[in-house]
């Protein structure tokens, strides 16, 4: 398969197989007769197998820890778990912190129906974010952690 059709059938773009290939994710042989690079099914399924486990969050790192344990033969699944434990905490983590946010800009809207609409003056950019009362936000924006303590 040539770089588009690799692409397509592992419903990427060509440029992110071109990366992955840089990267030395996948491989492929040069065609002597073009010298166009040429991808097997073994390229097709390690493509698959990193969509998949982009999809779970781990990053291009992880995922080159995990193919070269495979690719010496040794079982890739105990290092699998434990970086996805590592990478947990973060997740949910991120998610309270999408949760303040949304929170934030629920406030945000409702306090801005009210507001007239405002033309820069040179003193200011936009009054409806300018004028957002920062009271109103603090304690929104003190998100608690699991450990107890806040930021």
């Amino acid at each position: 398969m040539k770089v588009a059709e690799l692409a397509h059938a592992g419903g990427v773009t060509a440029e992110t197989v071109r990366h992955y290939t840089r990267q030395g994710l996948i491989t492929a042989q040069r065609d002597p007769d073009n010298n166009y690079q040429r991808f097997d099914q073994h390229a097709l399924t390690r493509l698959k197998f990193i969509s998949q486990a982009r999809q779970l969050g781990f990053s291009l790192a992880d995922i080159s820890q995990i193919l070269e344990q495979a690719d010496h033969q040794d079982s890739p699944c105990p290092l699998v778990r434990d970086l996805l434990k590592q990478h947990l905490p973060r997740v949910r983590e991120r998610i309270r912190e999408l949760e303040a946010l949304s929170e934030r800009m629920e406030l945000a809207l409702d306090s801005w129906q009210k507001m007239p609409d405002g033309v820069p003056d040179g003193n200011s950019v936009c009054c409806l974010i300018e004028g957002l009362p920062q009271e109103a936000l603090s304690d929104i924006s003190t998100t608690e952690h699991s450990d107890g303590s806040t930021s």
